[in-house]
């Protein structure tokens, strides 16, 4: 099974499907006219600079920013500690640029992914905004290609419990295990289940976030915006003062950092002393996977966010998907990057080319916080990204559940999804892991065809929004 499924992994994740989803951002960016770059003081204007104004939503909608925050809880995961950190181990400080490129074109496709959202979404039964890939597979491109909605529902509902769920939840009770050591010097205590050694405070850890889950799952989309639109900014300003904190104190060392970025982007060995022996395509590899798993920038998942928006106008709900991208590859993976990066330069040992995580971006904090606080830092990091997480991806399972099988099957789907927080937390989770990446990376697919189909739509629907906003 695990053969199986690192086969199909190295597709869903392999060069021509990264090939795939950065070409479809590069064709959707020529398409929009760099609409990311040329509007980029326009999008800013109206998503940051509106921000904290009074939203207002209605029966069964949240507000721009809930619906952005949602989104952004969903994608600032534990990705952006670990995953990046992992990243960049394994194909060195270069694959940082590669990072920053897919983000750059992913804008594209992210704004193009919340237009579509808006324009094509509708009422459910209980009267909220409904909306994502499925529903502009289904209302663009016709009721024949409802079999590609299907696909892309079935895949999605399957993710939700490991990439949005399991996969998290137990990186939540890992790292708090791992403070837990920092300050009592001791493992913390286990009992035995099924033959598995399980951790007290794994399942601790497990029944309190399927508790917090459960409360805000259950109280419907508008519950979860409210949560999102609070957690999120709270954590974000949390994980970016510490991390500025590390480079300030490493101010000398930044110029060689970004150095190693840049010579590392098109040769890895000599940005490292020339003894790694990381190929180029390492380097793009993992630097273009990591930005696409980490703001999901063409996998359709953000859309479903954006589509319970109260904003009626799809473009200007599109610009908070360029916003969205910024924020969790350019701002929230960089700085991670960077940390990590100053770390290396002020004594942490980091193995090139093998293989590394949460314990490295701790250890680089430890260089200005001490070994406590740092570990402290990214535990604290790590269980705020994650648990917004899950709180994300249970909309996304419920409302790929509820396509498939209406609305009566919701409850069940989020009482399993529940159970399975406590599941996670406790079990190793390799292989759920792998098979969650997967049906990540497959997901993409019937999502990448709806883009491209629909392009011209997106196309016509920006240039009238200019047009309009021109003779105001």
């Amino acid at each position: 099974m695990t053969r199986i499924v690192d086969t199909l992994n190295g597709i869903a994740w392999g060069p021509w499907m990264l090939i795939l989803l950065v070409g479809t951002g590069i064709y959707l960016t020529a398409r929009l006219k760099l609409i990311q770059f040329g509007k980029f003081g326009y999008a800013v204007k109206n998503t940051i600079g509106k921000m904290f104004g009074r939203q207002k939503a209605g029966k069964g909608e949240v507000t721009p920013f809930q619906a952005v925050s949602t989104a952004l809880a969903a994608t600032v995961g534990t990705g952006n500690i670990a995953g990046v950190t992992g990243a960049i181990v394994v194909g060195g400080p270069g694959a940082v640029f590669w990072m920053w490129v897919t983000a750059l074109v992913g804008m594209a496709t992210k704004y193009a992914e919340v237009v579509l959202a808006v324009r094509y979404r509708e009422r459910n039964e209980k009267g909220d905004w409904v909306g994502g890939p499925m529903y502009y597979i289904k209302n663009g491109m016709g009721k024949k290609w409802k079999w590609l909605a299907v696909v892309f529902c079935v895949l999605a509902a399957l993710a939700a419990f490991g990439i949005g769920n399991m996969t998290q939840v137990n990186t939540i009770a890992s790292s708090i295990g791992s403070v837990f050591s920092a300050f009592t010097d001791s493992a913390a205590a286990t009992f035995t289940l099924f033959g598995q050694q399980i951790s007290w405070i794994s399942l601790i850890v497990g029944i309190l976030v399927a508790v917090i889950v459960a409360l805000v799952l259950f109280g419907g989309i508008k519950r979860i915006g409210s949560v999102a639109e609070k957690m999120v900014p709270f954590m974000a300003a949390v994980y970016i003062l510490a991390s500025l904190a590390v480079v300030v104190c490493n101010f000398e060392h930044i110029g060689s950092v970004f150095t190693m970025i840049f010579q590392g982007a098109f040769n890895a060995d000599a940005a490292l002393g020339g003894a790694t022996g990381i190929v180029i395509m390492t380097t793009i590899q993992k630097g273009v996977g990591r930005g696409v798993f980490s703001n999901e920038a063409g996998l359709g998942s953000a859309p479903m966010a954006h589509a319970a928006t109260s904003e009626t106008d799809p473009v200007k709900q599109g610009l908070y998907g360029i916003f969205e991208v910024f924020m969790d590859t350019i701002v929230i993976c960089t700085l991670t990057a960077v940390v990590l990066l100053c770390g290396a330069h002020s004594g942490v040992d980091i193995a090139w080319g093998t293989s590394g995580g949460a314990e490295l971006i701790g250890a680089s904090f430890a260089t200005v916080f001490g070994a406590k606080a740092g570990s402290l830092i990214v535990a604290v990091g790590i269980t705020l990204f994650a648990l917004s997480t899950i709180l994300s991806w249970s909309l996304y399972g419920s409302r790929c559940c509820e396509f498939l099988l209406g609305q009566k099957a919701v409850k069940p789907y989020q009482l399993l999804f529940v159970a399975a927080v406590i599941v996670g937390a406790t079990l190793e989770l390799n292989l759920v892991w792998n098979i969650a990446d997967t049906l990540n990376g497959f997901m993409a697919i019937p999502n990448l065809i709806a883009l491209l189909a629909l392009s011209g739509v997106v196309a016509k629907m920006t240039r009238d929004h200019f047009k309009a906003v021109k003779l105001k």
